[in-house]
């Protein structure tokens, strides 16, 4: 499988789009007054269609605040999120935190807020084998094993476990029988199934699988976690009204754990203030595996 990197996808949309916008003469954008927000959301349930049903009525509930009318779109992937809101499609997204930081990196994206799961602003990425795979010390048990890793867009599925694997002084490619590009749903299911070993995830994403019905508690089990990582941003693009920015921002910081239940997926409780700083150990990493560099 051949991946192109991300940062080169949004740097050649970027410079297009620039382009187009200097031959017409037209500034950077804003949002007018009374003008529709155009928002979007990554791949946070397994399929884009579950993730609009799921995240629709946060986005409507904060345009019905804002006193505008809204389009909502979901991405397959975490990469697609990062390229709309770099080619000004997208106003204001719900992003992985490697997404976001990529975005802001290539095209000045800022964060104003991370949502809370359970009522913190953190979460974990993780490492699952199937049960009785005799995968106890991890990587070690699973040298020369089939591991599925996320698609190179993902902040726990890909970045965090490679950037470790940086630490230690390995290369998961070389290790494992490696492979990527998988969504983390597909990653649990595959586990499960016996095509791959070991799969990559996150902490939340598990939970929500298991208590859905979609996973087996008992089908995976957890051989590595990480540090706690910055949940998800609530980000804008470059030239987003910076009042309006701030409006939003005031809104889901208001949004207490009981308003949360009928708006969010459940387990997600409000929201914390964010800035670009909120996201330092993500660009570190982001720095370590060579796909970004240091500011």
């Amino acid at each position: 499988m051949v991946h192109v990197s991300l940062s080169v996808v949004l740097r050649l949309g970027a410079v297009a789009a620039s382009l187009v916008l200097s031959v017409l003469g037209v500034t950077e954008p804003s949002l007018a007054q009374g003008q529709k927000i155009r928002f979007g959301v990554g791949p946070l349930q397994p399929t884009p269609s579950e993730t609009k049903k799921a995240f629709e009525p946060f986005f409507a509930d904060l345009a019905k605040k804002l006193n505008r009318e809204y389009d909502l779109v979901a991405t397959t992937d975490w990469a697609g999120i990062a390229v709309a809101l770099a080619n000004d499609q997208v106003d204001v997204a719900w992003m992985g935190p490697w997404g976001y930081v990529l975005a802001n990196n290539d095209s000045g994206v800022t964060a104003i807020a991370t949502a809370k799961y359970d009522g913190k602003p953190i979460y974990y990425a993780i490492v699952v084998c199937r049960p009785g795979s005799g995968v106890k010390a991890w990587p070690q048990d699973a040298k020369g094993r089939r591991v599925s890793f996320a698609d190179v867009g993902s902040t726990s599925g890909w970045l965090i476990p490679t950037a470790w694997f940086r630490t230690k002084g390995i290369e998961p490619k070389e290790y494992f029988q490696y492979s990527d590009g998988a969504t983390h749903a597909a990653n649990e299911m595959a586990v499960a199934s016996g095509q791959a070993e070991c799969a990559t995830d996150f902490d939340r994403n598990r939970t929500a699988m298991i208590e859905s019905g979609k996973l087996e508690k008992s089908a995976t089990e957890i051989v590595w976690q990480s540090d706690p990582l910055p949940n998800d941003a609530i980000a804008v693009r470059r030239g987003f009204d910076p009042a309006l920015a701030q409006r939003i921002q005031t809104i889901l910081l208001g949004i207490s754990e009981a308003d949360a239940k009928p708006l969010l997926p459940n387990h997600y409780t409000g929201f914390v203030a964010a800035t670009h700083a909120s996201y330092k150990m993500i660009e570190d990493a982001g720095v370590l595996v060579g796909r970004i560099k240091k500011k």
